[in-house]
C-alpha cells in the first residue's frame, strides 16, 4: 500500500488497494511490476469474449454507418470515463478500469433485444438469462487460457464487481453467488461502473443518433434544457464552425457536466454519510456513487429523449424484430435436437440441461455469426 497517495482526491481514504484483495481462487505469485488489478485488466483484454464485443451491437447496426459504436468501443469509453472519475476521487483506477472493461463481456448478440429474447426462451423452462451472471461464467469457466487453472482466475473483487456493479444481491437468492458477500455493497470502485456506463452510452447514443438523422437539434433542446444552453454557447463561441463541430463542442461540455456532477455527487455523498473505511462503504445502507441533483436531472432528461426518439423508433424496431426472430428460431432449432450443437456443446448437453447449454452457446455469438448460423441452418434449409 502507498500511504503517500492517501491525500490525493476527496475520498482517497476509501480506496480499495490491491493489497486489500481477498485474492484469487487459485493462488498465484505476485507479478514483479503489475499489481493484481492491472493483471486482471490485462487478462480481460486478451480474452476471445472481449474481442467478440467488436461485432456485437450497442444500439445501431453496422448497416447504418461504419462509424457508430459497438460493444467494444462502448466498453473502452466506459473505462475511460470510469478511470477518470476514480482518479479524481482518489480511489483505485486500476480496479475501476478492469471492472469497466469487463462489465459488458457477457452481453449476447443484438444488444438488449437479444438479452430479452434469451430471457423469454429461458422463462419457458422456469429460468432467466442475465448478462452479468453469464459474464461470471465466461471468466470462471469458458475462457481457457491457462494450464494451471480454469478460467481467468480473476481476483475476488473483479468477480464480485461483475455480479454486483449494477445491483445488490439478496442472501440466499442464488446459492451460487453467496460467496460474493450478498449482504454487503461492493467497494466504491465497483459502484462507479453503472453510472459511468449510463453517462457513456447516453452521450454516445446522442452522438450516433444525431449523425444518423433521428431528430432535429431543436427538439433535443426543448427536451433537455441543459443541452440548449450548451449548444447556444458553442454557436456563440464558434460561429464560423460547421454545425457538426458545434454539436461536438456542446456534446463535450455535456459530458464534462455529467462527469463533474458524478465526481462531486459521489464525494458529497461519502462525506455526508461519514464513511471512513472500505468496510463502512460496504455496510452503508445505500450505495454512495451518485450524481449531483442537477446533473442527475439532465441525465434523466437525456435518457428519456433517447428512449422516445431513438430506442423506440420504427427504424430500430424493424431490426430489433428481425434479430429477436433469429435468436428465437435458433434456440428452438437446437432445442429440438441438441445433437445439432457443435461438438463441445453437445458434450456439455449430456451432463447439463440442454436449454442452458443452448442459451450459453447463443449468448457467446457475435451478431455476424448469429446471422450466418441462422442463414445456414434455418433460412437456407427452408428455401431448398
Amino acid at each position: 500500500m502507498n500511504p503517500s497517495a492517501g491525500n490525493e482526491g476527496p475520498i482517497a481514504h476509501l480506496r480499495f488497494w490491491p493489497e486489500m484483495t481477498r485474492g484469487r481462487r487459485f493462488p498465484e505469485l505476485r507479478h514483479p511490476y503489475r499489481n493484481d488489478f492491472q493483471r486482471d485488466r490485462d487478462r480481460v483484454i486478451h480474452t476471445r469474449a472481449f474481442r467478440r464485443l467488436e461485432n456485437k451491437t450497442q444500439v445501431f447496426t453496422p448497416g447504418l454507418s461504419d462509424h457508430f459504436r459497438n460493444r467494444l468501443t462502448h466498453s473502452i469509453e466506459v473505462s475511460q470515463m470510469a478511470r477518470t472519475v476514480a482518479q479524481a476521487l482518489g480511489v483505485d483506477p486500476d480496479l475501476t478500469e478492469a471492472l469497466a472493461l469487463v462489465h459488458d463481456i457477457g452481453h449476447p448478440p443484438f444488444a438488449h433485444s437479444g438479452e430479452e429474447e434469451l430471457g423469454r426462451q429461458m422463462a419457458r423452462h422456469g429460468e432467466t438469462f442475465d448478462h452479468n451472471l453469464h459474464a461470471l461464467r465466461i471468466v470462471e469457466n469458458f475462457e481457457q487460457r491457462y494450464a494451471r487453472f480454469p478460467g481467468l482466475n480473476l481476483t475476488f473483487e473483479l468477480r464480485e464487481g461483475i455480479v454486483k456493479h449494477s445491483r445488490d444481491l439478496t442472501p440466499g437468492q442464488n446459492p451460487d453467488l453467496d460467496e460474493y458477500l450478498p449482504d454487503l455493497h461492493p467497494p466504491i470502485e465497483s459502484q462507479l461502473i453503472d453510472l459511468a456506463d449510463e453517462i457513456a452510452y447516453s452521450t454516445a447514443d446522442l452522438d450516433d443518433a444525431q449523425q444518423a438523422g433521428f431528430f432535429p437539434l431543436d427538439d433535443l433542446g426543448k427536451a433537455v434544457p441543459a443541452w440548449e444552453d450548451l449548444y447556444d454557447t458553442a454557436q456563440s463561441m464558434y460561429p464560423g464552425a460547421p454545425p457538426r463541430v458545434q454539436f461536438h463542442e456542446a456534446l463535450r461540455q455535456m459530458i464534462d457536466l455529467l462527469v463533474t456532477g458524478f465526481v462531486d455527487g459521489t464525494a458529497a455523498a461519502c462525506r455526508d454519510a461519514g464513511v471512513k473505511t472500505v468496510e463502512d462503504v460496504r455496510r452503508h445502507p445505500e450505495r454512495l456513487a451518485c450524481l449531483l441533483p442537477g446533473a442527475r436531472k439532465t441525465c434523466l432528461e437525456l435518457k428519456r429523449f433517447l428512449r422516445n426518439r431513438v430506442y423506440l423508433s420504427k427504424a430500430l424496431n424493424t431490426e430489433r424484430e428481425r434479430s429477436v426472430q433469429m435468436i428465437a428460431e435458433l434456440f428452438r432449432y437446437f432445442e429440438s435436437d441438441p445433437g445439432r450443437l457443435p461438438d463441445l456443446y453437445q458434450e456439455q448437453a449430456r451432463t447439463r440441461p440442454a436449454h442452458i447449454v443452448i442459451c450459453e452457446y447463443i449468448a457467446g455469438m457475435t451478431d455476424g455469426y448469429c446471422r450466418r448460423q441462422y442463414q445456414e441452418l434455418i433460412a437456407d434449409t427452408m428455401n431448398k
